[in-house]
């Protein structure tokens, strides 16, 4: 009888990078020492992935889901408000509307508001006392609205109401467009009344929430201490909660996910997975390597597949930082020596690319490895960018990188056209 192997997807949250101009060119993952990541290589497979298509930029919860499993169709309809709703245990109304949301720093100009800082200064520590003053507002019209706190800067909107609609545009113009300030909520479809009346009550929360956040305590602080206020909020994405299903949960597959990333464990915890985190993991380069090794090996115990996630490559990029990226990766790779094993199917992949220079996510592939103890050896010997150029893996997408662990794990039988959906 053929014998399943358990498996790991490493997956280095913005891993793919460009070329940069103090590391003569090569990328921070180029740049860095990797030997064990080498080791996997020389006895592995190397290749490039594209999230969903080449040269389509993706966001986190997007990308991430295609790793896990969820088929294109539906990862590229999946709104990141509910994600990040599950992600801090809210997700429990169907009826509700989420949305994402920064702490942001404004400034009120007349009827508008420039936006100074989307992230507030990267707030984490006095987010919680905000979101206390935010616990539930009154916005008329049968609409309530609760804010809660995420990672770091991050939080969660939730309105109830009766007649909502999740078809309603975003108030964050996002970083390359912060000049436009803080955007007006509108319906998608003039004509739809429902998403007039979503958006009429969005754009009052916006106005709400500065107030009670402009003289906030916690604000008051960082005004002493010359430190970006978080006195309004920025949303997007908004949706409902959808339903959802995998080609992992067709297998049957007892999957974990170790992750310090709401987004990611919002996206376990929809997809039935067991969601390991624990206070020492972070969306930052100071989370606790060794541990959340130490929490996989464990898991392996008693699931098939673990996903082990890390945000801080990611974090790097986006505040232009590759010297810090090459870094992380040094540490991350001396980190994985214990899940080294004769016996495990292991990946090692990114959900996007993300470029230090610009310090936003870009379409390159991502360069991925694959080792399976009986796995073909493409003999490349480095993990990087231009190795990855002459892998075996070839250039796929990422449902055809998790396939192709998956058939490595032997979890796999052939395809049929009724499991399709799966897929595709």
């Amino acid at each position: 009888m053929l014998q399943q192997l358990k498996g790991v997807m490493v997956i280095l949250d913005g891993l793919g990078d460009r070329g940069i101009p103090a590391f003569g060119g090569r990328t921070p993952l180029e740049a860095a020492d990797t030997p064990n990541m080498d080791r996997l290589v020389s006895t592995g497979q190397v290749g490039f992935v594209d999230p969903m298509l080449p040269g389509l930029p993706l966001s986190t919860h997007t990308a991430t889901g295609l790793l896990f499993g969820l088929p294109m169709g539906i990862a590229a309809n999946l709104a990141r408000g509910p994600v990040e709703a599950a992600g801090i245990g809210i997700a429990n109304d169907p009826e509700a509307i989420y949305l994402r949301c920064n702490f942001a720093t404004l400034e009120k100009l007349h009827d508008r508001y420039r936006i100074i800082d989307r992230r507030a200064g990267r707030i984490d520590a006095e987010k919680a006392s905000l979101a206390l003053e935010l616990k539930e507002i009154d916005l008329g019209d049968d609409i309530k609205a609760t804010v809660h706190p995420a990672t770091q800067h991050r939080g969660v909107v939730k309105l109830s109401g009766p007649g909502l609609s999740h078809m309603i545009t975003d108030t964050d113009p996002g970083n390359q467009y912060k000049r436009h300030g803080l955007l007006e909520c509108r319906a998608n479809d003039p004509a739809d009344p429902a998403a007039v009346r979503t958006a009429q009550a969005v754009n009052r929360l916006s106005t709400i929430v500065y107030e009670r956040l402009l003289d906030h305590p916690a604000n008051q602080e960082r005004r002493q201490a010359s430190q970006p206020l978080a006195n309004g909020i920025i949303c997007r994405c908004a949706g409902r909660l959808p339903r959802l299903h995998t080609q992992i949960a067709h297998l049957k597959l007892k999957t974990a996910v170790v992750a310090g990333e709401k987004t990611v464990l919002g996206l376990a915890a929809m997809l039935g997975y067991s969601q390991i985190h624990d206070p020492a993991f972070t969306s930052l380069p100071d989370t606790d390597l060794d541990r959340k090794i130490a929490r996989t090996l464990v898991a392996l115990r008693d699931h098939d597949l673990v996903f082990l996630h890390i945000k801080g490559v990611d974090i790097c990029s986006h505040d232009f930082n590759p010297l810090g990226k090459r870094e992380l990766l040094e540490r991350i790779d001396d980190a994985l020596a214990p899940l080294l094993s004769d016996e495990l199917v292991i990946g090692i992949t990114g959900d996007h690319s993300t470029d230090s220079n610009s310090g936003r996510h870009s379409g390159d592939p991502v360069p991925s490895l694959l080792y399976g103890p009986q796995g073909r050896i493409d003999g490349c010997q480095v993990f990087g960018e231009s190795a990855c150029c002459q892998g075996g893996l070839g250039r796929i997408n990422s449902s055809g990188y998790l396939t192709s662990l998956l058939d490595m794990m032997n979890a796999l039988d052939n395809y049929h056209p009724h499991n399709a959906c799966l897929y595709f």
